[in-house]
């Protein structure tokens, strides 16, 4: 089917195919050449129109069939396949013409589908047209094939104009329509002729035009074609591409040579081929011929002859013919439980046959009741145990015709050999109903009307003619009316089934002694299952005194399955053994029940702290007196702080043991702990708390233990404190020592010692002592801490050392009155001798202060003065080792003035001025000067030239006529001099003759055209919600503003209002509705313009939280108002 691109362009038609002549032999040589070409077959003509017309097919079950429709409206050809047989999904295609596969053509005027019904196990494919049109009738052909399996269908379809009369014809449509069937008159086109003389570029235009879709199959034709056409030097004609045979049939090809003294082979799917009965070669003149005998479906292949190097090719197709019935099935009758065997024949051994019971196709198979037995061309069809179900029409059905027949199943006569008696059983035994008929059929068994339900107790057994219902452990339920009735008959088998059964108690629910366990205070209710036929009569006691059914407080309740017995708030003194006695008419039973009343144990004595911790301590407890009758299981604890009320669980498994160790307390608060006694009842009332009890720690041990100082008879100790001291505190340390070579650590202070530094004394020189440090506060004294290896007593001499401070490295500077603090490290052993000079001289200490200490010496100056500065000289002396330093001081003050100041020169509005540097610079480089003048009148100064570095200046800009002094400050680090030098003389600044003009101002132009200076913002509006739209606008004079809405202006319109602020300007609109969105300006006017801004305002409109813009839109349930 063409694609319909164009809906009045119709495409041209497939080439038709060539006839066929089942009945002539057909020659090389003798014809055109033909697409196919057909052997022998022994098939007579009435063969031929049963294959054509026969509704049997060997894959379908149902073929698409011939079609009308009329165009525009659509169809649907509709092919089923039986996939009984079948291992996988068949392939299906669908063709218009010859060689058109629809597969491809797909699309909106053409669905393919394809569906699988698995109950019938059959495949539905199915073509649909879609708006047919004009062009799309013809021939049309559907192809199933499934392995070695093949069919196929063809149908027509006819296109027909619409009926209807349409108000305006379109004569141009008309000539359309005329010319489209004009163009379908024309003759057929032979596709492959015109594939043969177009270009090969021309190939796939061609190929769609005509819709031939194996563009690979295509080729190779064309190249075979090619290869006939071509004139060969060892054949004068050649095979032809194709021959088709039915099975068992005779083929014939024949080749003619150019030379007749050519030698000839003969080859199938490249194996030469040899003369056998099978195959026969003849030779007539130039002609070279073979015979294919018994053609099977193994000879279906490629064969090709060879003439020198020259070669010819062609394939050979085998058609299997039908298989026919020869022997039709025959109409049986039976009965029930007989063996039936329905018998045919066919035309061939081992055919494919299918049998059919009322049209539905019969699957043998293992788990079926039907056989199928095949004796060469006999097949048997066998029902095993024939029933009134099996009574149908069967039929046969093979490729090439049916047979059916009809098989009825009637019921034998049935006698009743040995009926259902009545039974009488104890309870627990067997029940067995027994029965035999003289049929072997099936029946059903019901109890008082229901049918009998098989289970693990209850088994229904049918073995020939007899039929059993047995029931294991017979229960008084099973009591009651039976009745067998065989299937398919009337008649029935009554029996009647008593069961009976002597009291019984089921203590199974006590204690192996049957002890019975209650709470004191609580109600216990004992509920004794009792079994009985009739119900027993219940009697219970207690030492011989019978309890009775009342309203006492221990009391009797009978029911028909169980018996109770009731005590309300037990108490201890009804602990002991009550018996129930049961009576009736099969017997008696008698049974005894311990009840045993039990409660919380006593509450154990108060717990004892024995020892504490930083956060924990260990306790223990002895047992209570009484444990309430039942074994104590365990203990909890509690704890409080001494100070609060609020007790805490420390435990929430079960402690075991009389002995406890509390943990995660507070260091330093007083706690009070207390036990809870457990067994299988509850939890005892709590113990006495404990006495309080304080957690406390030692300290961690002191860090940092290292040596001082040795001499030839002390070793000075050193040690930073412990990293965790607690709330106990440090009350202080112990230093301990012990020579080398022994173990016993002596200690060195009796007394604690609150420093962190010792000196232990009286030890003998060059000897080696080890030495340890220990904490103490309340809770006693902390791990030590061992200094690392031995000391030896014996001093060392440790050259001096001294140590500046990067800051003393350069000129240290002071102001004058300011402090001086400098502090030198320095190192040596023995204690070095220190010696300080300034500029070479002792140093006066009455001025300057000198503190030595074992590391470090200091330079003290309360208030410098600058004759502090200078460079001071430190010694540092041991023994013959000398070190020498020295630091510069400098003391600054602030400068003196300059020491004259001049006036130079005058000339128009300047001066120039001059002056020495100070003679005093405050012991600190001069770094700038500060120039000041004054009019002579007001005498006020005003600074003209700040941190000036030279010492001579030109003074600018002074006012004509004025006369001035000017003044210098000299400046350093310190800051100004206290003073400044002044000039003697005054600059006057002349007018020489200027005449001094008042300036002229005009007057500003303050007008300006309007402006918007902020514009109008796009927006939206929630409806019933009001609405502002503002914009700032300047210009002067002020404008006058309008608002518009949609280019047309608003006037007195009560619902908005305006305002005009500051150059502020502010649209209200009050409640919007949708119908209020739209396109807003706001115009300013004023005598030198006009300016104009605008924004889009939208209004949505809010139902059941959902914004909609403009219009409502009403949700489910709403109506519009």
């Amino acid at each position: 089917m063409p694609e319909p691109t164009k809906e009045n362009e119709a495409p041209a038609p497939a080439p038709a195919p060539p006839p066929e002549e089942p009945n002539k032999e057909t020659e090389a040589g003798n014809a055109p050449p033909k697409e196919w070409s057909l052997g022998e077959s022994p098939a007579t003509e009435d063969q031929v129109k049963q294959n054509t017309n026969s509704e049997l097919s060997t894959l379908f079950v149902e073929k698409p069939q011939t079609g009308t429709v009329k165009v525009g409206a659509n169809i649907t050809f509709i092919a089923k396949v039986k996939a009984e047989d079948l291992l996988r999904k068949p392939t299906v295609k669908w063709f218009k013409g010859k060689w058109m596969d629809l597969a491809s053509k797909a699309g909106k005027h053409l669905q393919l589908k394809e569906t699988f019904e698995r109950q019938s196990r059959i495949y539905t494919f199915e073509m649909q047209i879609i708006k047919a049109k004009e062009n799309y009738a013809g021939n049309y052909r559907c192809e199933v094939t499934y392995k070695d399996k093949f069919d196929s269908c063809s149908f027509d379809l006819e296109v027909h104009e619409s009926t209807g009369t349409t108000p305006n014809i379109d004569i141009r449509s008309a000539f359309k329509r005329r010319e489209v069937k004009q163009q379908e008159e024309e003759p057929e086109i032979d596709v492959w002729e015109l594939l043969k003389n177009a270009n090969p570029n021309e190939y796939e235009k061609i190929a769609f035009q005509y819709g031939i879709t194996d563009l690979r199959g295509m080729l190779k034709r064309l190249k075979r074609m090619r290869r006939v056409e071509k004139k060969s030097a060892a054949f004068a004609k050649i095979l032809d591409p194709a021959y088709q045979i039915d099975k068992g049939g005779r083929v014939r090809f024949v080749v003619e040579l150019a030379d007749p003294k050519l030698e000839v082979k003969w080859y199938k799917n490249g194996q030469e081929i040899r003369p056998s009965t099978k195959y026969i070669f003849e030779h007539k003149g130039c002609e070279r011929i073979m015979f294919i005998n018994n053609c099977q479906l193994t000879d279906d292949s490629e064969y090709y002859v060879t003439a020198g190097d020259e070669k010819c090719s062609t394939e050979l197709f085998v058609r299997e013919p039908p298989i026919m019935v020869t022997k039709q099935l025959e109409d049986t009758t039976a009965y029930c439980g007989e063996r039936v065997e329905l018998e045919c024949e066919v035309s061939e051994d081992d055919a494919n046959v299918k049998w059919f019971k009322n049209g539905e196709e019969i699957i043998p198979g293992p788990k079926s009741r039907y056989k199928v037995k095949v004796e060469g061309k006999k097949h048997i069809l066998i029902i095993e145990g024939a029933t009134k179900a099996d009574s149908a029409e069967y039929s046969v059905m093979t490729t090439g015709g049916q047979s059916s027949a009809k098989l009825s199943v009637d019921l034998k006569p049935l006698k009743i050999l040995t009926p259902l008696t009545d039974l009488t059983v104890k309870l627990g035994k067997e029940i067995c109903l027994k029965c035999e008929i003289s049929e072997n059929v099936t029946g059903k068994w019901t109890k008082n009307g229901l049918p009998v339900q098989e289970g693990d107790r209850l088994k229904v057994v049918h073995k020939g003619r007899i039929h059993k219902l047995v029931i294991d452990s017979a229960l008084i339920e099973d009591e009651g009316d039976y009745v067998f009735t065989p299937d398919a008959y009337s008649v029935t088998l009554p029996a009647k089934v008593h069961v009976i059964d002597p009291p019984k108690i089921n203590l199974d629910g006590l204690d192996a002694d049957n002890t019975v366990t209650v709470i004191a205070g609580n109600k216990l209710r004992l509920e004794i299952p009792i079994s009985g036929e009739p119900p027993p009569k219940v009697i219970w006691s207690r030492a011989d005194k019978a309890i009775t059914e009342g309203s006492g407080r221990i009391r009797a309740e009978s029911y028909p399955d169980s018996s109770s017995l009731i005590i309300d708030v037990a108490e201890r003194e009804d602990s002991g053994v009550y018996n129930i006695n049961l009576k009736n008419e099969a017997g008696e039973a008698h049974a005894s029940i311990k009840v045993k009343v039990v409660d919380i144990p006593d509450p154990p004595v108060a717990p004892n702290v024995t020892d504490v911790g930083d956060d924990w301590c260990i306790m223990n407890w002895e047992p209570p007196v009484y444990d309430g009758g039942s074994p104590i299981l365990g203990y909890f604890i509690e704890r409080k702080k001494k100070q609060s009320s609020r007790w805490m669980r420390l435990n929430f498994e079960l402690c075991k043991e009389t002995t406890f160790e509390p943990k995660k307390m507070i260091e330093g608060v007083a706690y009070e702990v207390r036990i809870f006694a457990v067994n299988a009842i509850g939890i005892s009332k709590p113990s006495m708390p404990s006495k309080p009890f304080v957690p406390l720690a030692v300290t961690s041990p002191p860090t940092l233990l290292a040596v001082d100082s040795v001499t030839d008879t002390t070793v000075t100790m050193k040690w930073r404190p412990p990293d965790q001291i607690g709330a106990a505190g440090l009350d202080g340390y112990v230093l301990e020592y012990c020579f080398e070579g022994t173990e016993e650590w002596i200690v060195a202070n009796t007394d604690l010692i609150d420093k962190t530094k010792f000196t232990i004394t009286g030890l003998p020189t060059d000897a080696k002592i080890f030495v340890r440090v220990k904490a103490v506060n309340a809770a006693g004294a902390s791990e030590p801490k061992y200094y690392s290896q031995p000391i030896l007593v014996k001093e060392i001499i440790e050259p001096p050392k001294i140590r500046i401070p990067r800051h003393l490295k350069q000129t240290y500077i002071r102001r004058v009155g300011e402090a001086v603090n400098l502090v030198i490290p320095f190192q040596g052993k023995p204690r070095p001798e220190l010696t300080w000079k300034k500029d070479g001289e002792e140093i006066d200490k009455n001025q300057i202060n000198i503190r030595n200490s074992e590391t470090d010496t200091i330079i003290f100056i309360r208030k410098a003065e600058r004759s502090h500065s200078g460079k001071y000289d430190l010694q540092v002396k041991v023994e013959k080792f000398v070190e020498s330093a020295s630091i510069d001081i400098q003391i600054v003050d602030r400068p003196g003035p300059p020491q004259l100041v001049k006036i130079e020169d005058v000339w128009g509005e300047n001066v120039a001025l001059s002056w020495t540097p100070p003679k005093d610079d405050g012991n600190a480089a001069i770094t700038g000067y500060t120039i000041q003048k004054a009019d002579k009148k007001s005498m006020e100064w005003f600074t003209v030239i700040e941190h000036y570095h030279r010492t001579n200046a030109t003074i600018t800009e002074l006012v004509i006529g004025n006369e001035y002094y000017f003044r210098v400050f000299a400046e350093n680090m310190c800051g100004l001099s206290e003073n400044a030098t002044m000039t003697k003389e005054s600059a006057v600044i002349a007018k020489d003759g200027k005449v001094y003009k008042n300036p002229v101002y005009e007057d500003f132009d303050f007008t300006e055209a309007p402006m918007y200076t902020q514009p109008l913002v796009n927006t939206y509006a929630i409806a019933g919600y009001n609405a502002t739209l503002n914009c700032s606008v300047r210009g002067n004079p002020k404008p006058k503003i309008t608002w518009m809405k949609n280019k047309v202006a608003i006037v007195d319109d009560p619902r908005y209002r305006m305002f005009s602020n500051q150059g502020v300007c502010t649209l209200e609109i009050r409640k919007p509705s949708p119908y209020d969105g739209g396109t807003y300006c706001c115009k300013a006017v004023n005598d030198l313009g006009t300016a104009e801004v605008e924004c889009k305002l939208e209004v949505k409109v809010i139902y059941q939280g959902v914004i909609t813009p403009g219009q409502p839109l009403f949700l489910a349930g709403q109506q519009q108002l």
